[in-house]
């Protein structure tokens, strides 16, 4: 299994800038949920599979301590570029499963966009141990694409048809990760027996956007990349369209998008 999540780490190389750029924030409303389960401040939280810190640091200003966790040593890069002036924030290469944490040192620990890359029943265990009693753990995830344009998203629906059509056939790929399914993580959390309380929030959250960043949030996507990297060539006509028709509809517009989050909650 360690394997898999190795493989599961390398996906992620070598695009951790357009990833940065395009990818959501940690919403405002995240921190607020969280803050109210957990009733008082944080002296620590942990931020697993933090990715280039975009859900890590949002938690500076709330915590005594931050630490987000992060095997790819591309997006570990990154977001530790964002530390600076953070005294509190701190970055570890670590997998899930294997923290290196003390025992029921956490208040929060969150998983942002990253739960389906990691063994759950592994990661859940590590989670019991390093997590507090009445210490919140979180899982959230936004829907993709955000919401802008019906058509605009209907032409990312096209592309990623035929993403997962590579990613299912095509012999470099499709052994190359292993992935949880998101639907499963309530039950998932549920299951493993480790919270007294246990469920699902939704919500959304605006931001600004433009055509270039619209397409950039499609090549932020490890299924793409994957392609890319391989030198993949049947995917080009498909994202060049792609492209082309997000650049006409927009144009050089700005504006707002929404991202719909589906939030799991679990109360050791």
């Amino acid at each position: 299994m360690q394997k898999n999540l190795q493989l599961n780490a390398e996906r992620f190389l070598g695009f951790a800038d357009v990833y940065d750029k395009a990818r959501p924030k940690c919403p405002e409303k995240v921190k607020e949920i969280l803050l109210k389960y957990l009733g008082n401040t944080p002296s620590l939280v942990v931020d697993m599979g933090c990715g280039t810190g975009l859900s890590t640091t949002i938690w500076s200003d709330a915590s005594s301590k931050v630490i987000g966790i992060e095997p790819n040593t591309d997006m570990i890069q990154k977001a530790k570029g964002k530390s600076s002036g953070l005294g509190n924030v701190v970055f570890i290469s670590a997998f899930s499963d294997n923290s290196g944490l003390n025992n029921n040192c956490a208040d929060v620990i969150t998983c942002s966009q990253s739960f389906h890359w990691m063994n759950p029943e592994g990661t859940l265990n590590e989670v019991s141990r390093i997590l507090k009693k009445g210490g919140v753990f979180a899982v959230y995830d936004c829907d993709w694409p955000p919401v802008c344009n019906w058509e605009a998203e209907l032409e990312y629906y096209k592309l990623f048809e035929k993403v997962k059509d590579i990613e299912s056939t095509h012999p470099n790929i499709k052994d190359s990760f292993v992935k949880w399914d998101k639907d499963r993580h309530l039950a998932n959390i549920k299951s493993s027996g480790k919270f007294r309380y246990v469920r699902e929030i939704v919500f959304s959250n605006s931001e600004n956007c433009n055509a270039q960043r619209f397409i950039d949030i499609a090549l932020s996507q490890g299924g793409v990349q994957a392609i890319m990297k391989a030198n993949i060539n049947e995917i080009n006509p498909y994202l060049m369209a792609f492209e082309d028709r997000v650049l006409e509809i927009f144009g050089n517009a700005e504006f707002k998008i929404d991202f719909c989050y589906r939030m799991r909650v679990g109360i050791k």
